[in-house]
């Protein structure tokens, strides 16, 4: 089951949720809304070698202009997470009908998390991101069955992080 805005609340203040810093005009009735950081992971891909790798730049305050078709790294501005409920990281509507993808393929926060997250932002089309812009939401989800705090594996890192795999 999906929390409620009241429960999200709740929780928050219980200490269960992490929501840092929170702000009560982000939170929706079933989801909070994240914020970008000032960063973002810009790839290059180099033909000789056939492989692509990033690099890190601060966003202008004037915003940064996304190219279609390429896969970039940014985080969360908040640290998020919750020492009781699964998370879920998605997009907003209103820049997916912009052609601004997030969370493509991983969007499942594990239980006992908290950090700031690696967002994956893909965009369909020529788009601008500003630093500290709301970008995308998380929802809470209760567990059904036993469960055991995450694996320290990609949840130790509050900056973004390309894969370690």
């Amino acid at each position: 089951m999906i929390l409620t805005r009241n429960e999200i609340l709740k929780e928050l203040n219980l200490n269960k949720i992490t929501i840092s810093p929170f702000h009560i005009k982000q939170l929706n009735p079933n989801s909070y809304n994240y914020r970008l950081s000032d960063h973002i992971a810009v790839p290059e891909f180099d033909p000789i070698s056939q492989t692509e790798t990033y690099h890190t730049i601060q966003i202008p305050k004037e915003g940064f202009i996304l190219r279609p078709g390429c896969t970039y790294l940014s985080h969360t501005f908040e640290t998020l997470g919750s020492s009781e409920y699964a998370m879920s990281l998605i997009g907003r509507s209103s820049l997916g009908r912009l052609g601004l993808f997030l969370q493509v393929s991983a969007n499942l926060g594990h239980t006992t998390s908290c950090h700031k997250w690696t967002l994956e932002i893909v965009a369909c089309k020529t788009i601008i991101v500003y630093p500290e812009m709301i970008i995308g939401q998380i929802s809470f989800w209760k567990n059904v069955g036993e469960y055991h705090e995450s694996a320290i594996r990609y949840n130790k890192y509050n900056f973004l992080t390309p894969s370690l795999d």
